[in-house]
């Protein structure tokens, strides 16, 4: 009787650590980065740049995101844990050039990144926790270097047509991994690169194949706009 109420407490507490998102319940992480170009000629989104002035023409970090081999992913899993700036005090002005915030009212970051990790940070702190967390987005940045892949096989930045083919070709060439490209459309409904999609496995520590892409498609021609 003692050995079942302890199974039937493990069991428990395990359902309870799962609800929470505490438990390591999911099964890869999206890696993704937005081309600001993109982001600020939409129409969608208003565009307003960080108070330090217009970020650099680069790619950067929109976030770091468990997923599910299914297409779902957990969000908000631990309300207890918010973010709290000084847990990366040593990153920030790293995160301030790689990982601003274009939204608007224009703001240092803070706010996109508490986002950021409360809604899904939060669901992998079973193996990352704040910190690390923030750091191994800043590193898969610094590793996968879009921006310089697309150039180097000419696809730039100039307002241009070039191919989706084309571009994930690149992108494999320059990281080793197959990406998934996101697009959206500028005001004049012209469909352009909008953001990239790497995978990480579940530990956070290897970039993997994707085993599963988001919906929805580019065009096989996109605007690869300035910024």
């Amino acid at each position: 009787m003692k050995f079942k109420c302890l199974a039937l407490i493990n069991l428990l507490l395990l359902q309870y650590l799962a609800i929470l998102g505490i438990s390591k319940g999911f099964d890869f992480f999206y890696f993704v980065q937005q081309w600001p170009g993109s982001y600020c000629d939409s129409g969608k989104f208003s565009c307003c740049y960080p108070p330090t002035g217009k970020p650099t023409a680069d790619f950067s970090i929109h976030g770091l995101w468990p997923n599910y081999i299914n297409g779902s992913y957990p969000q908000n899993c631990d309300p207890s844990n918010p973010f709290n700036e000084s847990e990366i005090s040593d990153l920030i002005s790293s995160m301030r050039m790689n990982w601003p915030s274009l939204a608007c009212p224009s703001s240092s970051g803070e706010s996109f990144w508490s986002h950021e990790w409360e809604k899904h940070g939060t669901c992998s702190e079973s193996v990352l926790d704040q910190h690390t967390y923030f750091r191994t987005a800043l590193s898969l940045r610094q590793q996968t270097k879009f921006l310089q892949s697309l150039t180097g096989a000419g696809i730039n930045p100039d307002g241009g047509s070039y191919s989706v083919e084309n571009i994930k070709d690149a992108i494999k060439e320059g990281t080793g991994y197959t990406p998934w490209i996101e697009c959206n459309e500028d005001s004049s409904g012209n469909s352009q690169l909008y953001q990239v999609y790497l995978c990480l496995d579940s530990s956070g520590s290897n970039l993997i194949e994707c085993p599963v892409f988001p919906q929805g498609e580019c065009s096989s021609e996109i605007e690869f706009p300035t910024f």
